[in-house]
């Protein structure tokens, strides 16, 4: 049975209520304006802290942002009215992959013509470096200075020829006058390049390429190229991948100030660690061995898992994250001893760490922290943390806390005996509100995007807003889900629609068995590839009374014909990837729910952004008409101008109040507290 809940001792008197109809102050609004995130952090010459700051109240705007001159001031806007710090690159693009500073001087990817400017910190007046080009087809990502030849090298994605495979390979910018100048290729031939990263003590650059069928977890190179005096490379050499024996995929490669080469593979054990380059006898050292991953999927540009402690990096230390068992874990690596020490500060997820003046930058969160930036300053060894100060929160939830719902990591059995997977389960909690006795709680279960991804268990008012209201919710890490290892996330190569279906419907049926929540009031929902698991696990099992999908991935709406036509439909950086998680053409065949609408028995509610490019519309509402002609109950929201994941506030609260009447009116028997207009539901109202 579920652990009494933390805040369950004491206060006062609750009433009685139905599940699912408690009132809450966490309402769909407060969640809408809460979802500002956080994206790439980069220390300024002044040693302040410049991110990017993505905010839906503002239609979704993308804006650089620098940390306030005094401890406890407001950060300051950098990005003036008319521009917006985003890269389109791979289509996902990445905030960190959209800017990088040195000194005073920013470098930026602006969203709506996707040219790189050049701008001075505290000046408004940003000035285009690259052409026009008469429209967003020419995008770059993940830049850095040259400090040997006065450019900026970035990765260059270039749609003007075929915008379903453009050219992508690593191009050098002129930043030394005020003109435009046309892009000079660096490196070419790969389908795909990501961390360009310059030596400071020496002209040589490392990068990170890979090409398709790969996705760069799967399989990459780290390649070290060396300049001639005119700047071009000329010799290169592979440090890691390039071995066919050897599966791996290193990432985040970083030079030290004196010129030597980190970086994180995942070789032999299939767990992402650090490792270093000695070019003398080359070969690759690793600096310490652990079945924890100190690295993630490359969805997006410039991750920053690890950073160099000390002025110039001398202490022969580096800070960096792990994730082990559902839990991220910050800690000093002495690269000279070999050993690790953890660092005990608030945070359970970090997902990114850069070193600043005598401290360091954590971006991370908690089951009571929201996303957040925090401030660390270490003691002179480098192995405390003497004072943790936030500079940054994506929202303030001090008013919420005696309503929040702390997650409890959870093992499951799997349907092959002996093995488990993993999830977050949060019980309805409200200070005002109890169960009838004779009651147990409806059920949400939540399936992550991806599917290379990972449920982390931290603050997102989205989840409390429906435990605060009396639902249980669920969040699963799958097989193939990332976070635990090669090895599990490759449960999922050529078994999507299958392992991922089954480890949901298992929880559900654990969570039912343990006497935890209601059998007969389960429903399911998902994002993307979660939308996907979604309509599968409605499709062909009889585990859920409802469901609830959000843009639903490409490739299952499908009806398989040929597949050349599947791919012509998705972006070049995914063009394989469902290949490789679904196997061949039969499978695609007997694992698209839009073929087997015939087996669904419940009802379904779906939305999606018409200015989606990674999900086509048409795909969704072509379900909702196969479901609405069987006559089952459906509902179906479209959304102007929205992409591939809302980022309107009022897309984000009508989404949220729609789903949770959706499956009150249908599952629930019981009335929700807010005042909510429902949606006309076909075939129910």
């Amino acid at each position: 049975m579920a652990a009494m809940h933390p805040h369950a001792a004491g206060g006062g008197e609750k009433a009685t209520a139905p599940y699912g109809s408690w009132a809450s102050p966490i309402t769909a609004a407060a969640v809408s304006v809460a979802g500002r995130t956080v994206e790439g952090l980069v220390v300024a010459g002044d040693g302040r802290l410049v991110w990017v700051e993505k905010r839906p109240e503002e239609g979704g705007a993308s804006v650089l942002v620098r940390e306030a001159a005094e401890p406890g001031g407001k950060a300051v806007d950098v990005t003036p009215q008319g521009f917006a710090v985003r890269t389109l690159a791979q289509e996902y693009g990445g905030g960190s992959g959209a800017f990088a500073v040195q000194g005073d001087t920013v470098v930026f990817s602006n969203y709506a013509d996707q040219r790189l400017y050049r701008q001075t910190l505290g000046d408004c007046s940003p000035l285009p470096l690259t052409p026009d080009y008469g429209g967003p087809v020419v995008r770059y990502a993940d830049g850095v200075f040259d400090p040997h030849f006065r450019r900026y090298v970035t990765v260059m994605e270039d749609h003007r020829n075929d915008s379903s495979t453009p050219v992508t390979n690593i191009a050098a910018v002129k930043i030394s006058d005020g003109d435009t100048h046309e892009p000079t290729v660096l490196v070419t031939g790969s389908d795909f390049y990501a961390f360009p990263r310059i030596d400071p003590s020496q002209k040589r650059m490392a990068w990170i390429q890979w090409s398709n069928p790969n996705m760069p977890w799967d399989k990459s190179q780290l390649w070290v190229g060396y300049f001639s005096e005119k700047g071009e490379v000329q010799k290169r050499t592979c440090i890691a991948g390039g071995n066919s024996t050897l599966v791996e995929s290193p990432t985040e490669p970083k030079w030290s100030s004196k010129g030597e080469l980190f970086f994180i593979t995942d070789r032999q054990s299939g767990f992402w660690n650090i490792y270093k380059w000695d070019e003398q006898s080359n070969v690759v050292i690793q600096l310490y061995a652990f079945d924890a991953e100190f690295s993630k999927p490359m969805w997006v540009f410039g991750s920053s898992s690890y950073a160099f402690l000390g002025k110039d990096d001398s202490s022969h230390k580096i800070i960096s994250c792990y994730r082990q068992n559902g839990r991220s874990h910050v800690g000093v690596l002495d690269h000279d001893l070999g050993s690790f020490s953890t660092l005990d500060i608030p945070f359970s997820s970090v997902t990114n760490i850069v070193s600043g003046d005598g401290c360091v930058y954590i971006e991370g969160a908690s089951a009571s922290l929201p996303l957040s930036i925090a401030k660390v300053h270490m003691d002179e060894k480098g192995t405390v943390a003497t004072d943790f100060s936030i500079v940054w929160s994506s929202s303030d939830v001090t008013k919420y806390k005696s309503y929040l719902s702390l997650p409890e990591f959870i093992e499951f059995p799997t349907v092959i005996p002996g093995q488990h997977a993993y999830a977050f389960f949060y019980a309805p909690y409200n200070p005002s509100f109890q169960g009838p006795s004779d009651e147990k709680p409806p059920l949400l279960v939540r399936t992550h995007g991806g599917p290379t991804d990972e449920a982390r268990g931290v603050l997102d008012l989205n989840v409390q807003y429906w435990t605060s209201r009396g639902w249980a919710l669920v969040d699963v890490n799958y097989g193939g889900s990332s976070g635990y290892g090669r090895e599990y996330r490759e449960r999922l190569l050529g078994q999507w629609g299958v392992v991922d279906v089954n480890d949901c419907c298992s929880c559900a049926t654990f969570l039912v068995e343990t006497g935890r929540v209601d059998g007969q009031r389960l429903c399911i929902t998902g994002e993307s590839a979660g939308g996907f698991t979604t309509l599968a696990c409605l499709a062909f099992r009889q585990t859920f009374k409802a469901g609830c999908s959000l843009y639903g991935a490409s490739f299952v709406y499908f009806i398989i014909g040929d597949l050349t036509s599947l791919r012509a439909s998705s972006h070049k950086f995914e063009a394989y990837y469902t290949d490789n998680l679904v196997g061949n053409k039969q499978a695609y065949f007997e694992r698209s729910p839009i073929n087997f609408v015939h087996t669904f028995t419940c009802p379904l509610i779906l939305f999606h952004g018409l200015a989606d490019t990674v999900v086509p519309p048409e795909q969704t509402t072509k379900i909702y008409k196969a479901i609405k002609d069987k006559g089952l109950p459906v509902a179906l929201v479209e959304y102007e101008g929205e992409p591939h994941g809302f980022r309107k506030a009022e897309s984000i609260k009508f989404t949220l109040e729609q789903a949770m009447v959706f499956f009150a009116r249908l599952v629930g028997h019981f009335k929700v507290a807010d005042d909510i207009t429902p949606i006309k539901i076909e075939n129910f109202d």
